[in-house]
């Protein structure tokens, strides 16, 4: 078994880890009969996620398993440096990050590994995993059109490609083409309705800008609740959170490309956070183990809730705020396709003189 406390000393590695953050202890609570049980191997964990949303996942899995997790935060990409330079010294055994574009891209630098599990074939859906279950989604995020109904009647919108028809001009609102998000969504509709074309419809959403692009979703929201814009591009739990904190807030969610013919019936882009087992892990059957569970009804159900992002198991439901918006459905694309494009879509924005 590895030391439950990782010294930098024990980590060799090319970049300058010991002046980083340094992995932190979850809740090590075991419960009455784990005294007389041999102590369980610990898990460690990179995450990109938020502490506040991770850690208690990480502290009820250690209390219903005894199995410590000793995990580190931080930005995915020096995560995925990190990993890459400590190389088979790491002491990682699972990574956790949002996006389907860093999914792909650490496996891209060969930082997963393929993942033989029944289990979470069962429990994610296709479109949501990698075709080689090199990581898994555990949480959806559905970026879509945002708008106040007493403004901008439900009628008068229909999909991303809309939004650049010059009837909207002045009234659109997104954020910041740096945003992951809005490369991922870009990137998918590259893979369905090739550059040229998707290149058309990102000029017209630059012409069609109410305001220079604001550094975050909340913003968008806050700009369409003020009459700022009368649509916006947010992901869907950015809404929630709104909501939760004001729920008068006078914003609600369209989902577009919900009709019945081409573009038109291609369906909402979803985005998704996931998971994968580190290709130089010491504990795979611990990390196979708690990705699993991750992938089940309790741990889908503290994302739901916490953060209102839809479960992605579709076993799970999501919280009552969210499902007041209705059934909407998914464009089925695989989401590593959002990966395999992005470089692609940022160099688009760039030309459409999106920023």
């Amino acid at each position: 078994m590895r030391p439950l406390t990782i010294a930098c000393s024990a980590l060799t590695v090319l970049v300058a880890a010991c002046s980083g953050p340094q992995p932190q202890d979850a809740a090590t609570s075991t419960g009455a009969d784990a005294a007389d049980a041999a102590p369980p191997q610990e898990l460690v964990v990179y995450t990109s996620r938020n502490e506040q949303l991770v850690k208690p996942l990480f502290d009820r899995y250690t209390k219903e398993t005894g199995v410590k997790i000793t995990y580190l935060t931080d930005k995915a990409p020096p995560l995925m440096e990190r990993l890459r330079a400590e190389g088979s010294r790491t002491p990682a055994d699972v990574f956790i990050t949002v996006d389907a574009g860093n999914l792909w891209q650490a496996t891209n630098l060969g930082l997963l590994q393929p993942l033989d599990s029944p289990v979470l074939q069962a429990n994610i859906p296709e479109n949501l995993r990698d075709p080689e279950n090199r990581w898994f989604g555990l949480s959806v995020r559905a970026r879509t059109l945002v708008h106040n109904p007493a403004v901008t009647p439900a009628a008068s919108l229909s999909t991303y490609e809309d939004l650049a028809d010059p009837k909207w001009r002045g009234k659109l609102c997104l954020r910041t083409s740096a945003s992951v998000y809005n490369q991922s969504l870009v990137a998918t509709m590259i893979a369905r309705l090739g550059a040229e074309r998707t290149e058309q419809i990102v000029q017209g959403w630059v012409e069609n800008l109410a305001a220079p692009p604001f550094a975050n979703d909340t913003a968008v929201i806050e700009a369409v609740a003020a009459g700022r814009c009368a649509v916006g591009i947010v992901n869907s739990y950015y809404l929630g959170r709104a909501l939760r904190d004001d729920p008068a807030l006078p914003v609600t969610v369209f989902w577009a490309n919900q009709g019945t013919d081409g573009a038109d019936a291609s369906g909402v882009h979803v985005d998704v956070s996931g998971a994968g087992v580190t290709t130089h892990a010491d504990n795979v059957a611990g990390a196979r183990a708690f990705i699993e569970w991750l992938s089940a009804g309790e741990a889908q159900g503290l994302y739901a809730n916490e953060n209102l992002e839809y479960p992605a198991n579709p076993q799970v439901a999501a919280a009552p705020i969210v499902q007041a918006w209705g059934e909407y459905r998914q464009n089925l694309i695989n989401v590593t396709e959002s990966g395999k494009l992005q470089a692609e879509a940022v160099k688009l924005m760039d030309r459409a003189g999106y920023r």
